[in-house]
């Protein structure tokens, strides 16, 4: 992967970033169809002198772009066309193509209220304490519905949804006072 760092990609703070590694998952990064088909010539030819081989069918093209259809990407391995595909999960976190975060914030939302529901026995016990059932939510609840936030676009219409969902659970434990 050393090889790869004087190819080009794309301007993050002054930095070339073309790819992005965390344990066997990797994403190759470029401004251009024909820069990406080198970072994934260069990969698989490394691959292949250590005696791997990349996997075509787990392996996808997306193109994040503004305009209302992606433009088309024709990308290969081993003269295999690649899939393209409108998001992808990256360490837990969609990625789509058009470069919102609204199908991220949707699964957030439905992961965290599928968790409150799980523990919807103890975080609507009256017999707990108020501030125990909100000291769980904070623990259990609110990380998964704000992992990755941190680099989330919050339009207000997200923000809104945000806060709803917020006070749906607040008021799920309060109605049991």
């Amino acid at each position: 992967m050393r090889n790869l760092e004087n190819h080009p990609g794309i301007k993050v703070g002054g930095q070339n970033i073309n790819n992005l590694r965390y344990a066997d998952d990797t994403v190759l990064i470029a401004e251009n169809k024909e820069d990406l088909q080198k970072l994934l010539n260069i990969v698989e030819e490394e691959s292949r002198k250590k005696g791997l081989e990349l996997n075509s069918k787990k392996t996808e093209v997306m193109v994040i772009s503004r305009k209302q259809e992606s433009p088309k990407c024709d990308i290969f391995i081993n003269k295999v066309k690649l899939k393209q595909t409108e998001k992808f999960k990256y360490l837990g976190t969609i990625i789509s193509n058009d470069g919102k975060t609204n199908r991220e914030i949707s699964a957030r939302t439905a992961q965290a209220k599928i968790n409150f529901q799980k523990m919807k026995t103890i975080l609507t016990n009256k017999h707990i304490s108020i501030e125990t059932r909100k000291r769980a939510l904070q623990c259990y609840i609110e990380p998964v519905l704000m992992y990755g936030c941190e680099a989330w676009t919050i339009s207000k219409q997200i923000q809104n949804k945000l806060e709803a969902t917020e006070m749906w659970f607040l008021t799920t434990i309060f109605v049991n006072l």
